[in-house]
């Protein structure tokens, strides 16, 4: 069993950018509606639905479907998301949890909050304040196996995780070499 990642600091290396580009899941290319029902289709029913970023976030909502976690910081390509954007993001179901996080970082205060929404029994939108660029890796690690994470590849398309104990295992080692304290 690999030691918990709560309470700890995670900062991305420049070493290990060209490694954050792999991909862990299914490339679907495209960001728009079709592309997010493809996935939708796909993934049959996860034991939690994971969507980090806004724009994740967005097409989820607009295909009708409310992620469990939503994982947004209103940016896209880190400058600010647009006005249709934001309030696409923002659904009457979600409990609201606001944390600061910095961009190349996983801050304890992140992975506190994902960890605590994985246990909600409503749907959950984390707003960073920051960045939230490495929150998928916390939340592929805290979901529970068969879980779906979602989460863009700038200028590619969207990545579907489907989370199993390899795949938490590949991340947990990842997450290793990123401590930072």
């Amino acid at each position: 069993m690999p030691e918990t990642i709560l309470g700890k600091r995670f900062c991305l290396p420049d070493s290990m950018r060209g490694e954050m580009r792999k991909q862990f899941g299914v490339l679907y290319r495209g960001d728009e509606g079709d592309t997010t029902r493809q996935m939708l289709a796909d993934m049959g029913s996860p034991a939690k639905l994971i969507a980090i970023g806004d724009i994740s976030t967005f097409n989820l909502l607009q295909c009708g479907t409310v992620p469990d976690i939503s994982v947004i910081d209103e940016k896209t390509h880190r400058k600010p998301a647009g006005v249709d954007i934001i309030k696409g993001i923002r659904h009457s179901n979600f409990r609201d949890i606001n944390v600061t996080n910095p961009p190349s970082f996983v801050e304890p205060e992140l992975v506190l909050a994902l960890s605590d929404a994985m246990d909600a029994d409503v749907p959950v939108q984390i707003m960073v304040h920051g960045e939230e660029d490495l929150a998928a890796l916390p939340a592929i690690v805290l979901a529970p196996v068969s879980s779906v994470v979602i989460y863009g590849l700038p200028d590619e398309g969207g990545i579907m995780v489907t989370v199993t104990p390899e795949v938490k295992d590949r991340i947990n080692d990842m997450l290793d070499k990123m401590k930072c304290d």
